[in-house]
């Protein structure tokens, strides 16, 4: 019996996706301009962030590549025959399914795609994804094609939000918000940072339900840190037993369609000693000033360093452990991030409209040191035409949460 390298199904009906046909087809129309100004024939994407932003479709690897072919009049996902139909009913485009019964069937269904075309001269593929065993396996099938990274590029184009986007992320920051009351609700001496942690995932899980009842739903999560626990900013969940006294973490990441949003504070259990409320309130007075600088026209590295002046003059500056914020937008703890959008001395990217940031600044003080734990505060912002909108509305600081149990 004759297997086929690759085929097409289209089993069922497409479903609704995060954004509209008109929010699919400007992305489309600005990278295919990009493609335009820069002389190419073709990108191959390969990240679950491009191809999630560009078709709808987020993929599960599992260990097998997963792509999608721009050309100036096509563009499908390619995806493994495990998925089925899922692929095609969740991307705005076409898709091409390879199979498992011959190995590199995954390059047949790129070269499927071009079809009778005239080969691709230039291609555009996406350095900081593509491994190099997939790149020299693409090159081996375009043997007399050009590539050229693009990734920085497509950052750029990402990196500004539109309409659509900012109201997904918009709702997640409430979602996430949710999640943190609802872990509030839980703490308690004796009560395990696993226990808790579920509380507040299931609580936003189900508000995404509620909020979006035609997505798919996956990768929600909760980090909440106790004690030495808080040391890192993404250390897992444990089951450690919360103390009175104890230093705590509560991160709720609700994840809608593949944005993800986040909440972060630092909490107390019942009480708190004069060392840690001295470190808290530092890590609080820099965390409102951050909030202040961000505006539109303002370097990102601008900001770092004038935060970084005033962590100095609280004493505290050799206890920061990151950069003070990041972009939003597809984005999770595995793809996504758009370095180009950081807050750190040495990104000077400057703010405008529609760029969503975070303000997150973190101090780490180390066991056996008066106030010893990790102090991190996290807002979002939507950088408007003249100012700034935060979004997170969770109260941060002493008088809201040291937790009394």
């Amino acid at each position: 019996m004759e297997r086929p390298d690759f085929f097409t199904l289209k089993n069922g009906d497409k479903a609704k996706l995060p954004f509209t046909d008109e929010e699919y087809k400007s992305r489309l129309n600005k990278l295919r301009t990009l493609m335009s100004e820069n002389n190419l024939d073709m990108i191959i994407l390969t990240s679950m962030h491009n191809i999630a932003y560009y078709t709808g479709f987020i993929y599960c690897s599992f260990g097998r590549p997963y792509g999608c072919v721009v050309t100036a009049n096509k563009i499908s996902t390619i995806s493994a025959n495990i998925d089925a139909s899922q692929p095609w009913r969740r991307s705005h485009c076409d898709n091409v399914i390879f199979t498992d019964w011959k190995r590199d069937n995954f390059l047949k269904a790129i070269a499927s795609i071009i079809g009778r075309d005239e080969p691709p001269k230039n291609i555009g593929i996406e350095n900081d994804h593509v491994t190099l065993d997939v790149k020299e396996k693409i090159a081996s099938i375009f043997i007399f094609s050009v590539f050229r990274d693009v990734s920085k590029d497509l950052m750029q184009l990402r990196m500004i939000k539109s309409n659509e986007e900012i109201e997904i992320i918009k709702n997640g920051a409430r979602i996430a918000d949710l999640g943190g009351k609802e872990i509030v609700k839980h703490i308690k001496v004796g009560e395990s940072e696993l226990e808790i942690a579920i509380a507040g995932r299931d609580k936003m899980e189900r508000e995404i339900a509620k909020t979006y009842p035609d997505a798919e739903y996956m990768d929600t999560w909760v980090w909440f840190q106790s004690g030495l626990n808080t040391d890192g900013a993404h250390n897992p969940k444990t089951n450690r037993k919360l103390k009175s006294g104890d230093i705590l973490s509560l991160n709720t990441f609700p994840m809608i369609s593949g944005y993800y949003t986040a909440l972060e504070r630092t909490l107390f259990v019942n009480e708190i000693d004069d060392a840690s409320l001295k470190a808290w309130e530092a890590n609080i007075k820099v965390h409102k000033r951050g909030l202040e600088l961000i505006k539109p026209g303002v370097k990102c590295s601008t900001i770092c360093h004038e935060l970084n002046e005033l962590f100095a003059e609280l004493g505290y500056l050799h206890y920061r452990t990151f950069g003070y914020g990041h972009s939003f937008g597809v984005l999770s703890h595995f793809y996504g991030r758009e370095a180009g959008l950081e807050l750190r001395e040495d990104i000077d990217t400057v703010l405008e409209e529609n760029m969503v940031v975070s303000m997150e600044p973190m101090i780490m003080i180390p066991e056996g040191k008066p106030g010893a734990g990790g102090y991190r505060e996290h807002d979002i912002l939507v950088i408007g035409k003249d100012n700034a909108q935060n979004i997170t509305k969770f109260p941060f600081g002493p008088e809201h949460n040291i937790i009394k149990t």
